[in-house]
Parts: C-alpha cells; structure tokens; sequence
C-alpha cells in the first residue's frame, strides 16, 4: 500500500507502552503478536490529528502504520511529546503494508477495525510483493468505502472534526476505560453528554462531484460536505437535522443516505 508507512518506536518496551498510552485513544496496552490496536492521535481540543494501527515487530517493539501524507507531523508531534523518556522514533524506510480481504487464508494480522477489511501484513518490501503476487489484485478504496471505513487525510482532516463524529467507537479505535490520554475529557464529554449532530455517513452518489464538494438539502441550506467515493459509493460529513431529502452538489450530484 503505498499510502501507508511506517513508525517505528525503539527503546523498553514498558516505556513505548506507557508513553502510547498516555496519548493515543485506545489502549495500547491491548497490542500483543497476534492483535493491532486502532488509535488516533487527538489535540488537547479533542480535535483529530493523525489515526493509525498499532502493532508489534518480531522484537516486541510497537510500530504505527500510519498515513504516509502524515507520517512527517505524526514523527513531529510524538518527538515533541517524548520529552527524557528513553525512546527513538523514526520512519522505517525498508518496510510496507500489504492489505488482504476475501475469502481463503489472509496472512497478517486481523485488521481491528472491521473484521471484513481482512488482514494487513508487515515486512520488507520484496517478501509483501511476493505475497501479493500469489492472490488476485483487489481495489482497497472501494472495499472500504463499501464498509464505510474512513481513509486518513480524506475523509479524517487533521484539525477538523471529532473521532466519535468519525466513527471512532464502530471502528473500535477508543476505549472509554483507559484513563487519560491527550483530548480525552472532550471525548468522554461528548460520549456521555451530547447527541451527535454532525458526522461521517455513507451515501451514494449518483452523478460527479468532487472530493470536498459542498452537498445542499431541498431547501438550499449548506448540509455536509462530500468526502472520498469512487463507483457511486462514499462518504460524506453531514448534519443530521439538514441531511433529509434531496441532497445535491453545485454540479447537480445527487447525494442519497445510506447509513453510519
């Protein structure tokens, strides 16, 4: 996948967890050879910054498949938290991410966000083309825009939006019972107190729009904005109290709801 890289964390391993921990949405605590975690990195706002999964080497030591477009603020971001703690972070410049879904044996590990997204395998660049030479080729975006999954910088832009408006807590990637971590009193504020009126939901699109297109009801009031599709299938960030009716773009798309 070459919209993937990978981050890698160095150091004891007891200090790679608890530095984790204490930042991201979802307990790292959780990520074992056999399991990934999926966790976002949030701002002290509670806005979304960067979403990966977390998994482990043959080492022990935990590594973020991450955005390659976001790698670079990610590495930024987690350098500037790390203060004294014994750690390194770098990129890993010699390793990929291979994505397998379908019927028959997946290698990798089971993707944790969906169990229908199938498997993500880790490893040297040459050994995953391999792996792939050996199945038959499939079309990723669209398969996860069928489920509804969002795709980092697409759908998720960094500084706009809530994880739980993302749907975070489908995806699996926060845990409410983990303790403090950065942004997480605005998530539990939002979890326990307030109704959701605005978020991601997959729609069909019938007609051309472009990604980031304004979407309009009935009545000509602004209610979403269109996010990544291909095939008549997408998402889009709407608000709920707008979304009902027609729903078109200025290049006269038509937009119909789908679900969550």
């Amino acid at each position: 996948m070459a919209d993937r890289r990978i981050l890698a964390l160095e150091g004891p391993r007891a200090e790679q967890v608890d530095f984790l921990n204490a930042l991201v949405s979802n307990d790292v605590r959780r990520v074992a050879p056999e399991r990934a975690v999926y966790a976002a990195l949030l701002s002290p706002q509670g806005k979304y910054l960067a979403d990966f999964l977390i998994f482990e080497d043959a080492e022990g030591n935990l590594r973020l498949d991450a955005d390659a477009a976001q790698i670079g603020d990610l590495l930024k971001r987690l350098t500037m938290y790390r203060l004294r703690r014994p750690l390194k972070l770098r990129v890993v410049e010699d390793q990929g991410v291979a994505a397998f879904w379908g019927e028959g044996v997946k290698p990798g590990l089971p993707d944790p966000r969906d169990p229908a997204l199938g498997t993500r395998l880790y490893g040297a660049l040459p050994e995953l083309e391999a792996a792939l030479a050996q199945v038959r080729p499939g079309d990723h975006d669209a398969h996860r825009l069928a489920l509804g999954v969002p795709a980092s910088g697409r759908d998720l832009i960094p500084g706009d939006g809530y994880i739980l408006e993302a749907g975070f807590e489908r995806l699996k990637g926060v845990d409410f019972r983990k303790g403090c971590y950065v942004g997480q009193e605005i998530v539990a504020r939002m979890k326990h107190k307030t109704e959701l009126r605005k978020g991601l939901a997959r729609v069909r699109v019938e007609g051309e729009a472009p990604e980031g297109a304004e979407i309009r009801n009935a009545e000509g009031k602004p209610a979403g904005i269109l996010r990544s599709h291909r095939g008549g299938i997408g998402l889009a960030d709407l608000r709920f109290d707008r979304a009902e009716g027609l729903l078109t773009t200025p290049e006269g798309a038509i937009i119909q709801l789908e679900g969550p």
